[in-house]
């Protein structure tokens, strides 16, 4: 899940003179709306592919294993099929990040945003009408088609159309949606499993239209960001929009650093291949360690299949998807503490601490598990089984304020601006690329290491701490162009990346960037389980 931070004035910058008008409040809504969809498809499918009445008509493989109850209890639901269901949507997305940093650049956000909100729209319709596999798959791809150009755009317009002291205070609005839309999809899907006559996955698929057309409109309605105007040379246009959502005529100041910042932008010819040079590897090895971390915690896994995990488990479908909606409503919670916290705290702590608690949690659950869950009993007494979603919501907690926003933020904080944006999609596709992995396998994997997937998961929790404590520095309240020498440089092992000979080649590149503290350089909003957001920044 991604993650946001309040905003600073500028460190070292200038506070540009800017009123909180009409036009930014409105954007912010509409940007929620990218927000709250993300979150609904992600918590929707779980609970869906729990319902009796949508496995019968689509897995009768799986429904008719459910109904008899000969098979394991740990296999009832590995199904490739299945896991495609859910799977589908995230290497959708993955493809879509690609053309959708292309439509960002060249058409701009807004038309980007509309795009996501027709992708959704078509997606929901097919889902929700669906009559065969094939349609639910396809509908399913739209949906993520329409994840990777929301991503792709609501964040980098989110942070371009904001006035700088509420930056950071709106891209937090753009995760909290996505956590409460996984809220509001469990909800839903508690509401929609008690409909007698089966068609209630058809209501809990349907009702993604209401996000999907609220980001439809509000994209119709919303002005170009002025950073796109003036990228794709429209000057005068950009000037006029800044006027327009700042709500005063003194924007020169303002106008002139995004001239400069475009100008530099387009100044850097191979972003990917600036990544590779030596003294950019400890980036981009942290960010994509993070990424693939940040996966194996096991969140998705859990926050995806926690219907299908707890009836596994001998809850009935009701207890189930209520449990569910419990770790829903923990996840939605612990992710504001995150937001304060982290500036406070440091990014390490959270980190360190919350690995403590997620070893500790899953290894109990293993435990439990392993003693009472053999493949045909399931005689997990009340008391047992609240230890298990007591467990389960630790878990959730812990991760949603540490590996969950800051697998988002520190990436986006410790790339300099020349590899920003090729860092950011990198960044991205790493994340989407695991998240697909582990929903394609771990009903699958549920099915062969049995409780062992919960000792599994806990092992990585253990090496990603010990990479913690030795390889990644501390971030907290750093401007982003002093984290070469204050960060970079300070480091054990990552100082013998730096060459002093680059320091200068650098220069150019900061007056034209703010310094903010790095909280609220957390631009990119979605994620993932998982905001994914990719950004490419270019101011």
């Amino acid at each position: 899940m991604p993650a946001g931070g309040f905003s600073t004035a500028p460190g070292g910058g200038v506070e540009f003179e800017a009123k909180i008008t009409p036009i930014v409040i409105i954007s912010c809504i509409m940007a929620a709306t990218g927000g709250l969809m993300f979150g609904y498809d992600v918590g929707v499918s779980g609970g869906v592919t729990s319902m009796p009445s949508f496995l019968k008509k689509f897995f009768p493989v799986v429904h008719r294993r459910i109904e008899e109850g000969g098979d394991s209890n740990y296999c009832k639901y590995d199904n490739q099929g299945l896991q495609l269901f859910t799977s589908s949507l995230y290497l959708a997305g993955l493809t879509a990040t690609f053309f959708a940093s292309y439509t960002t650049r060249r058409l701009g956000r807004r038309p980007t945003m509309l795009i996501a909100g027709i992708f959704f729209i078509l997606g929901t319709v097919l889902n929700a009408a669906a009559q065969n596999i094939e349609m639910l798959i396809i509908g399913r791809i739209l949906l993520g088609c329409g994840v990777g150009f929301a991503n792709q755009a609501v964040p980098l317009f989110l942070s371009e159309i904001a006035p700088t002291r509420i930056r950071g205070g709106l891209n937090i609005l753009f995760q909290l949606n996505v956590t409460i839309g996984i809220l509001f999809a469990s909800l839903i899907n508690y509401g929609t499993a008690k409909i007698k006559d089966g068609w209630g996955w058809r209501l809990s698929l349907g009702l993604a239209g209401v996000p999907a057309g609220l980001l439809t409109i509000g994209a119709l309605l919303v002005v170009e960001t002025p950073n796109s105007l003036i990228e794709r040379g429209r000057l005068e246009e950009g000037k006029a929009t800044l006027r327009k959502i700042r709500g005063t005529e003194n924007v020169e100041p303002e106008f002139l650093e995004l001239v400069e910042a475009s100008r530099i932008a387009k100044e850097v010819k191979h972003p990917f291949r600036n990544l590779l040079k030596r003294r950019n590897q400890p980036q981009l090895i942290i960010a994509v360690a993070l990424q693939i971390f940040q996966q194996l915690t096991g969140i998705n896994a859990i926050m995806f299949y926690s219907p299908v995990l707890f009836s596994t488990l001998g809850f009935k479908n009701d207890a189930a998807l209520y449990s569910a909606v419990i770790t829903g409503a923990v996840n939605v919670v612990s992710t504001v503490v995150s937001i304060y916290s982290v500036d406070k705290l440091g990014r390490r702590i959270l980190l360190l601490e919350a690995g403590v608690q997620m070893f500790i949690s899953q290894v109990v659950i293993a435990v439990i598990l392993g003693i009472k869950v053999k493949d045909d009993t399931n005689n997990l007494h009340n008391a047992l089984a609240i230890v298990v979603v007591v467990m389960v919501c630790t878990f959730v907690s812990s991760f949603a304020w540490s590996w969950g926003p800051l697998g988002w933020l520190i990436p986006s904080e410790t790339f300099p601006l020349e590899t920003r944006s090729a860092g950011q999609s990198i960044t991205v596709c790493v994340n989407l690329l695991f998240t697909f992995a582990i929903a394609q396998a771990f009903l699958s994997m549920l099915c062969h290491f049995k409780f062992g997937i919960f000792l599994f998961f806990s092992g990585w929790v253990l090496v990603m701490s010990i990479f913690v404590l030795f390889l990644l520095p501390e971030t907290k309240n750093i401007p982003i162009e002093e984290m070469t020498e204050r960060v970079w440089k300070q480091h054990w092992l990552w100082k013998r990346f730096m060459d002093h000979n680059d320091e200068g080649k650098n220069h150019g590149h900061r007056h034209a960037e703010e310094t903010v503290k790095p909280l609220e350089k957390a631009k990119n909003g979605t994620s993932n389980g998982n905001g994914f957001d990719s950004v490419s920044y270019q101011l």
